[in-house]
Order: structure tokens, then C-alpha cells, then sequence
């Protein structure tokens, strides 16, 4: 393993040790796994996902030798695009040197690819040039039914899933589950940050995902874990820090795995010894002067009247009931009927998300650094 500098990770997943909790969570995922039964994995944005995955796939590993492969659909446009990143993505899991990827990379020519290279990461690229696009689905049938083929189990693991429901080949739904129907030697974990599209993929009635998974989400992590493993790792590597600077940080990030871990991050690196609360809300400051350039973009690609609602909602940080007189009175905002299609908006911009909470829920923005922004700027 490479030696860490700084041991809150904003990027990616190392190992175990930086990883902190998300116990059940992996307990679920390997209790599906030993099962046979696919996963549907959901949650907002920066709340550790794919790293999730990757801990589950270095977990699943040490019981028995699984094909673990992971892949990030949200780029792709169609099936055409989607069929090629898997194809590159098993290419890179077999390097053609191996048996195993020898023969695979055997079996692709004879779905006559475009083979080129990354120019920058050295990466395999595939491109099939079809006319019809039926082509494109017996091709990601085979590449599927290759997998399947394989004498050790397989674990795909499809990130931002929901991209599927947007691709112009509207049956793209139905192809992929009666493919997967057919397979017996490969598990899926379906992962997604578009709340509102993964639930309609997964729970109507009307979609061919319909009840075919187990579902779990992701949340914040229980705040007194969190303080451990901040503790933890500030004391391993000779700083001291407070209970009270502690519980500021998950404060101030709402206990947002990304905020926390990139404020833990800056904090770490300011090389203090003591890391105090004065000298934490001076690291905060900086981060936010550092983003408020891009914040500023965000006013520029709303209305003005959606820019003056999500001030409102930064400032109340929780919203509970946005079309009640009492919240459009105080932040002067007219009509109710008004407030509903910019929050609706806003919603689809993903700029806000509504966060389910036990039997309620509220309306939050989604990038805690531009709530907090907003707060100190308006």
C-alpha cells in the first residue's frame, strides 16, 4: 500500500484503515453477495458509494475469489456507450497477457471492435460502429454472457445507474433485466445518486426492475463513529484536537461524509499541532473563498427567483413545509404555487434534494459548502 500523507481521503478508496464505519452497510452487501441476490444502492451524492464498493469488493475477496469489476455510467449517453465502457472495463480487469484475458480479448474481435488506447492513462478504449442497434444489444448480451462463463463468481457493480432511464433507446430498461434474467454466475450492484430516478427504475410497478433487488441507502455516518475515527487518526500521526473542535467540524459539514472528510483534510494539512475551533473556522473560510467562484456560476445558471429561494433554504438549513405562509412570508417570496416549480427546478438541477428522515422529511441543498456559503455571503 502507498504511504499516506494525509489520512482523511477526499478521493477514491485506499484501505480499510481509512475508511470509517459503514459496518452494516457492508454486512448487507456480503450477505446479498453470499446469497444471490442483487443489490440496489442509493443515496445522494458524496456519501461514499463507490468507496463502499471497493471496501465490499476487498472484503468480498477475502472469503473466496470473486471477479469484482465497477464501472461509472454517468457519461454515457446511449447504449452504444454503454456497451463500450463495459467492454473497456472488463479489458482492463483481464490485461491481455492473462489466460483469462487472452481469451476474452479473443472472443471481442470477433464482434469486430475499434481497439485504441487512452492517450493519457495508456487505458484500452472499445468502439463498435453498428447500424442498427440491435447490434449493440446481442453484443453487450455476449460480453455479459462471457462473464457468466467464467469458472469463479462475478460482482458488476454499476455506478449512477439511473443514467439508464435517460438514454434515447427507451427500452434500454427492459433489455438489460431480460439479459440478467438469463444469468446465473453473475451479481449486480446497481448504485445511483438521483434519488427520485433510481426509486421510479426500482420500485414501479411499471418498470422492469420492478421488485428484482434488495434495497439499501446511505446516510451520515452515526456522529459519535465519526468523532472516533477522527480522533483516531489526528492522534496517530501526533496532533491533538478537542472534543469541541470535533463536534464543530460534523457540525458545520452535517455530518456529510465528503464535507467532513475535505474539512478534516485542509485542517490536517495546515500542519497545526493543537488544530483548535478559531483555526478550524479559518480553514472553513478558505474553502469556501476558494469555491466562491463557482458559486457564483450557479447564480448565473438560475433565475432570480430560484437564486433568492436557495438562499432561503441555506438559511433555514432544513426546510420542512417550503409552500407554508409562515417560510414565504419571512423570505417575502409570493405565491406558494410559485415556490413549488422553483423548488421542483431547483430539485432537478440537483442543487436541492429532499432528505428522508424517519416519518418526515425536508428539503436541504445538496453542497453543503455552498449552503454555508450562502449563509455567510447573503
Amino acid at each position: 500500500m502507498k504511504k499516506v500523507v494525509n489520512p482523511f481521503n477526499t478521493v477514491g478508496y485506499i484501505s480499510e484503515k481509512y475508511f470509517c464505519d459503514r459496518i452494516t452497510e457492508l454486512n448487507r452487501l456480503l450477505q446479498n453477495a453470499r446469497n444471490g441476490v442483487n443489490t440496489t444502492l442509493i443515496s445522494g451524492r458524496k456519501y461514499g458509494k463507490s468507496a463502499l464498493i471497493y471496501r465490499f469488493f476487498e472484503e468480498l475477496n477475502k472469503e473466496k475469489e470473486w471477479i469484482c469489476i465497477y464501472f461509472d455510467i454517468y457519461s454515457t449517453q446511449n447504449l452504444k456507450e454503454f456497451t463500450e465502457l463495459l467492454a473497456a472495463k472488463v479489458m482492463q480487469k483481464f490485461p491481455q497477457k492473462e489466460s483469462m484475458g487472452k481469451r476474452f480479448w479473443n472472443y471481442l474481435k470477433t464482434l469486430r471492435p475499434v481497439m485504441t488506447y487512452d492517450a493519457l492513462s495508456g487505458q484500452p478504449e472499445v468502439h463498435f460502429e453498428f447500424s442498427q442497434p440491435k447490434d449493440y444489444e446481442k453484443t453487450l448480451t455476449s460480453i455479459l454472457q462471457f462473464l457468466d462463463e467464467q469458472k469463479i463468481p462475478v460482482l458488476l457493480a454499476i455506478d449512477e445507474f439511473q443514467q439508464v432511464a435517460l438514454y434515447p433507446e427507451k427500452n434500454t430498461e427492459a433489455v438489460l433485466r431480460t439479459i440478467i434474467q438469463t444469468l446465473h454466475n453473475v451479481q449486480f450492484i446497481f448504485s445511483g445518486s438521483n434519488q427520485h430516478l433510481m426509486l421510479e427504475i426500482f420500485s414501479s410497478a411499471k418498470r422492469p426492475f420492478f421488485s428484482s433487488t434488495q434495497s439499501m441507502s446511505l446516510s451520515e455516518i452515526p456522529p459519535d463513529i465519526y468523532k472516533d475515527f477522527i480522533f483516531i487518526h489526528f492522534a496517530e500521526n501526533k496532533k491533538e484536537i478537542t472534543n469541541e473542535t470535533v463536534e464543530f467540524i460534523l457540525d458545520w459539514t452535517f455530518n456529510h461524509t465528503y464535507y467532513t472528510q475535505f474539512l478534516c483534510n485542509n485542517l490536517f494539512a495546515s500542519g497545526s499541532r493543537k488544530p483548535d475551533i478559531p483555526l478550524t473556522k479559518s480553514v472553513c473560510a478558505e474553502i469556501l473563498e476558494a469555491e466562491q467562484a463557482n458559486f457564483l456560476q450557479y447564480r448565473n445558471l438560475l433565475t432570480s427567483f430560484q437564486w433568492r429561494l436557495l438562499i432561503a433554504i441555506a438559511k433555514e438549513e432544513k426546510l420542512y413545509q417550503p409552500q407554508s405562509k409562515q417560510f414565504i412570508q419571512k423570505y417575502k417570496l409570493g405565491a406558494a404555487s410559485t415556490v413549488k416549480k422553483a423548488i421542483d427546478s431547483l430539485i432537478d438541477k440537483e442543487m436541492v434534494f429532499v432528505h428522508i428522515e424517519k416519518n418526515e422529511s425536508y428539503y436541504r441543498i445538496y453542497d453543503v459548502f455552498l449552503m454555508r456559503w450562502l449563509q455567510r455571503t447573503y
